[in-house]
């Protein structure tokens, strides 16, 4: 059980407090609610661009990695089609320090042609290095716009294309920025060798004075049910023809999600999954196979993705995943295997909650989702589920018409 204790300022901004004595650091989480859902279609690509611009400087602070540096701490932060989140860890003596730099930057960022010009370069060279000029790193950007045709998830956080970044302006970054980083639309969660009323008082300190920043409501376009099944076929240069497979499925946090997740561990978690045994080693048609839910706060996306061996034809690998998934759907899964899926999960989780940073980070999340305390409940969530769910949620799911598959052949 994580206790913790939670105030709000009057600004909007809630704050989380977890004492955890056994450690020396102190980990201070700052998760926006905004990421790549919330862009304008013809200016995507920003939230992720901001996860860079918001080291660039602000109105006080010129250079945020040396200050963290120079005081034993580290930081890093990452965007999702959801969320943007920052993190940082320091010696809880200076604690007031972490208050100060992200408060500032929170405040007022130093918006500048030369800073939007250096992050804008970054981005396009991660652009090209991670999804242009990798093997498969375009395999979402095709396969998202094919499973969704509405919600903004049919574009990957990175963007729909380079050219969004490229015209950027100076006053676009500057308005996304009073549009979605306010006080009201961040949860600040600190966890470490600290007391709540000091957090409270520098929360106040720091953060109090921070207008709130209002005008968003989020008003994102509803998917419609897909009724057809999708399919799209490319060729380029990759090393062998890989298989991509996309299924809608149940939000984050609903009953199904649960059962479905569990099913993603059952067909390729560990060496003992079905995938594993049956694809790789049995019938050898796959070199590696995964199965991975998306984890979105709205409706999301159920992934399957493998390689194929040398020798295999396309039609002979999707077969044999399509009969993996049909025993899903028709056979209740034995007592002993679901046991040791949740068992797992519950291993995962209790390791995960082990450093002062997943708590903090967990906490935040939790929170943004309605309730931290989910943060106690998820393993008894898991526990709960039923073969009966997960054959439900199988059935569900793992039809011809709900799904979009990517065939992506290696150049002969």
């Amino acid at each position: 059980m994580i206790k913790y204790e939670k105030f709000t300022l009057e600004n909007g901004l809630k704050v989380l407090v977890h004492k955890d004595k056994s450690s020396p650091l102190v980990a201070v989480n700052l998760l926006y609610d905004v990421g790549a859902r919330d862009e304008d279609s013809s200016r995507t690509g920003f939230a992720h661009l901001f996860e860079h611009l918001m080291f660039g400087g602000s109105q006080n602070i010129p250079d945020y990695d040396k200050v963290i540096q120079q005081i034993g701490g580290s930081n890093n932060a990452f965007t999702t089609n959801d969320i943007t989140n920052y993190y940082l860890t320091l010696p809880s003596s200076n604690l007031e320090t972490a208050f100060w730099l992200e408060s500032d930057r929170m405040n007022q960022l130093e918006f500048s042609l030369k800073s939007l010009d250096v992050q804008r370069n970054v981005v396009m060279e991660e652009f090209n290095q991670r999804y242009l000029n990798q093997p498969y790193g375009d395999a979402m950007l095709l396969l998202r716009p094919m499973a969704y045709k509405k919600h903004p998830y049919l574009w990957a956080t990175i963007g729909k294309e380079m050219r969004h970044i490229q015209e950027a302006k100076l006053q676009d970054v500057e308005d996304f920025f009073y549009k979605h980083y306010g006080p009201q639309n961040c949860v600040l969660s600190v966890v470490g060798n600290v007391d709540y009323s000091e957090v409270k008082r520098l929360a106040e300190k720091w953060f109090g004075d921070i207008p709130e920043r209002k005008g968003y409501v989020r008003n994102l376009q509803k998917e419609d049910k897909q009724s057809k099944e999708r399919t799209i076929e490319v060729e380029k240069d990759v090393p062998a023809d890989s298989l991509y497979m996309s299924f809608h499925m149940s939000k984050k946090g609903t009953d199904s999600y649960y059962s479905t997740d569990l099913i993603s561990d059952m067909l390729s978690r560990g060496g003992s999954s079905r995938f594993n045994q049956q694809l790789i080693k049995t019938k050898k048609v796959f070199g590696n196979i995964d199965a991975c839910v998306s984890g979105s706060i709205d409706p999301g996306m159920f992934i399957i993705s493998g390689t194929l061996l040398p020798g295999i034809k396309m039609q002979q690998a999707e077969t044999a995943v399509w009969n993996e998934l049909e025993k899903v759907t028709n056979e209740l899964v034995e007592p002993r295997e679901l046991q040791k899926l949740k068992n797992k999960i519950e291993s995962t989780t209790v390791f995960n909650e082990i450093g002062c940073l997943n708590k903090a980070m967990n906490l935040a999340q939790f929170e943004l989702l309605g309730d931290a305390n989910g943060i106690n409940t998820e393993v008894e969530k898991y526990n709960r589920v039923t073969a009966e769910d997960v054959k439900k949620a199988a059935t569900k799911i793992f039809r011809k018409e709900n799904s979009s598959t990517l065939r992506y052949y290696a150049q002969k």
